[in-house]
């Protein structure tokens, strides 16, 4: 039976449930001849595309005998000799079946086995005449019977939805979902060496917090039943990698899941993979040029240039990378002047104006973030470090020693998306206290994302932590732009989405 449209697969009708009645049937049959569908055995040799390979370098000859081991993707149907397709992870091959081969094993294959099941067939190698490298079989076995058919199996699922929605549906019939998530396995493996060459050591910290911190964001609240408390997912790893740097170590990093409750869109996901970085005795540029030798040394690794197309759009990321501070970012792309900057009242209506809710307490650097973050970000094309922002905003960053307004930070943006923070990080409990405080003063008066007072932080920083700098970096957004994938969907194999 062919694989059905999109619509119907959706929402499921008659023809569905005929299908799934049919093979039901037939997996009683084949019990009734003391076949088992679901075997225990199986015999996997080799992926497919390294059988293809070898047989091309004439490495297998035509007498030596194979085993494929896959998912039937198509079947070709004609009197007493078939066609058909088996893909695996790697590929795909052709498959001839003859009954005067196989005998009663070829009814079997023309009567039981459908588009979807996993067989296993052992045979020849040969060249089709029109040079297709196909496999004539000489033994068949059924590994696994499916009960559902595969949607558009021919061209794969096009519906976005239902890609997210069923992703391996998705992986089974699209070959460009599996290649970004090939990609995406390389890459975080590339991190992890390009940090341990240079005497990083990895390591892992808790996803469940007592008390959230280590970015602004509204956290998932959980209960534990014996502590009888609630308590918070991880929305950073910032706090707890410090107190390591406090126990004496140098150099870490935390490949890390973490999870924020906010909004589901193309830029966020709730839980969503982060890369944070600290080194003791370093500072913010430092971390600066870490961000572009990482980022320059993937790129040459997975693409072999620094020079990427992304949505139609080039981007160099052979350091250095653009500087632009903070300010100066909103005088360019925005227009406003120096004295607008420091307008408090100004800056408040220019913020109404703009239908953002605000909150009289907040400062000018509360406000300008606000500004930048719906008129500035997005309008920042190639990849820049935007530093200096506002003290205010940065709670857990050093003040920049020549302009006390100003924290050592900066935001990396690319393609109009922030994908990485850095600070020259605070490392005085007494002015980290201050700034705990403030933001839990903005907590109480309404801001969801202020930072919360974690006094065994303050504890543990009173015991000294070195100078340091710290990098953070979203992985699924570096991802994207090097699998030239316009949503984080795109990226997560299960993207989290509204109810069906």
């Amino acid at each position: 039976m062919k694989g059905h449209d999109e619509e119907s697969f959706l929402i499921g009708n008659d023809l569905e449930d005929e299908c799934y009645r049919q093979r039901l049937a037939k997996i009683n049959a084949l019990r009734d001849m003391k076949i088992d569908p679901y075997p225990v055995e199986s015999n996997f040799v080799d992926y497919i595309s390294n059988i293809k390979n070898r047989f091309e370098e004439n490495k297998l000859s035509k007498t030596e005998e194979v085993i494929v081991v896959g998912r039937l993707f198509s079947k070709r149907l004609h009197g007493k000799m078939s066609f058909a397709d088996i893909i695996d992870f790697s590929g795909k091959i052709q498959i001839q079946l003859k009954k005067d081969v196989l005998g009663d094993q070829y009814d079997l294959f023309k009567n039981y086995i459908d588009i979807g099941d996993f067989v296993q067939v052992s045979g020849n190698l040969f060249r089709t005449k029109t040079g297709e490298i196909t496999v004539l079989v000489k033994k068949l076995k059924i590994l696994s019977k499916s009960l559902r058919t595969l949607p558009e199996k021919w061209h794969g699922l096009k519906n976005v939805e239902l890609r997210y929605r069923f992703r391996y549906l998705d992986l089974i019939s699209n070959p460009k979902t599996r290649d970004v998530f090939v990609k995406r396995s390389k890459i975080i493996s590339y991190i992890r060496k390009f940090f341990e060459e240079r005497g990083f050591l990895e390591v892992e910290t808790p996803m469940l917090h007592i008390i959230p911190g280590g970015a602004s964001a509204k956290p998932f609240v959980t209960y534990h039943n014996v502590l009888e408390k609630n308590l918070f997912l991880r929305i950073a790893p910032e706090l707890y990698l410090k107190r390591l740097l406090i126990g004496n170590f140098h150099k870490i990093f935390e490949i890390n899941r973490s999870f924020r409750n906010e909004g589901v869109s193309v830029k966020h996901n709730p839980e969503f993979t982060m890369l944070e970085a600290y080194q003791a005795y370093s500072d913010l540029k430092d971390m600066m040029s870490l961000a572009e030798e990482l980022l320059s040394y993937l790129c040459q690794n997975i693409l072999g240039t620094t020079d990427i197309v992304y949505q139609g759009k080039t981007y160099s990321f052979k350091p250095p990378l653009r500087r632009l501070d903070f300010d100066e970012s909103i005088k360019e792309y925005v227009g406003l002047t120096e004295d607008q900057l420091k307008d408090k009242a100004f800056l408040q209506s220019f913020v109404k104006d703009l239908g953002c809710q605000f909150s009289k307490e907040w400062g000018l650097g509360k406000l300008k973030l606000e500004i930048f973050e719906h008129l500035v970000e997005k309008k920042i094309e190639e990849p820049t470090f935007v530093i200096g922002y506002p003290a205010e905003v940065s709670p857990l960053a050093k003040k920049d020693p020549l302009n006390p307004e100003k924290a050592h930070r900066f935001e990396l943006i690319v393609a109009g998306r922030e994908i990485g923070n850095a600070h020259s990080e605070l490392n005085d409990p007494i002015y980290q206290k201050n700034m705990f405080l403030e933001q839990a003063r903005l907590k109480e008066i309404g801001d969801e994302e202020a930072q919360s007072m974690d006094d065994d932080f303050i504890f543990a920083l009173e015991h000294g932590m070195p100078p340091a700098g710290g990098l953070g970096l979203g992985i699924d957004r570096i991802v994207m732009l090097l699998t030239d994938s316009p949503s984080i969907r795109d990226v997560i194999f299960f993207p989290h989405l509204k109810p069906n």
